[in-house]
């Protein structure tokens, strides 16, 4: 089935910028959506970012104008182009599949990637 690992977290001053890549494996052909969400200690995981196969791109209001999802190629990987960083973008960023996969009807995780914007 899905596996995904993300990487390109870090600290980073307000202002900077950042890119996370999620890697996957499995059977990808019927995932309908892809996306990065974030969640902080004691607050529910909150949506970032999705894009649909077709290549729609939806972004939470907070991260309008700043983040940009898109599908690296190259590398096959799913990114998250992080700029103007804020404090308030600090959490632990996961990469979800939501789809099929096998036969088997899933919404899968990473394990997370931290990202840490401070002064």
């Amino acid at each position: 089935q899905v596996q995904l690992v993300e990487s390109g977290g870090g600290l980073v001053q307000p202002g900077g910028s950042l890119r996370l890549s999620c890697a996957s494996s499995g059977n990808m052909i019927d995932i309908n959506v892809m996306g990065w969400y974030r969640q902080i200690p004691g607050k529910e995981r909150e949506v970032v970012a999705t894009i649909t196969s077709g290549g729609n791109a939806n972004y939470a209001d907070s991260v309008k104008g700043r983040f940009t999802i898109f599908k690296d190629r190259s590398k096959n990987t799913l990114d998250l182009q992080m700029n103007s960083l804020r404090p308030e973008d600090t959490a632990a960023y996961y990469c979800n599949a939501d789809g099929w996969s096998d036969g088997v009807r899933g919404f899968w995780w990473g394990q997370g990637t931290q990202v840490t914007v401070f002064s």
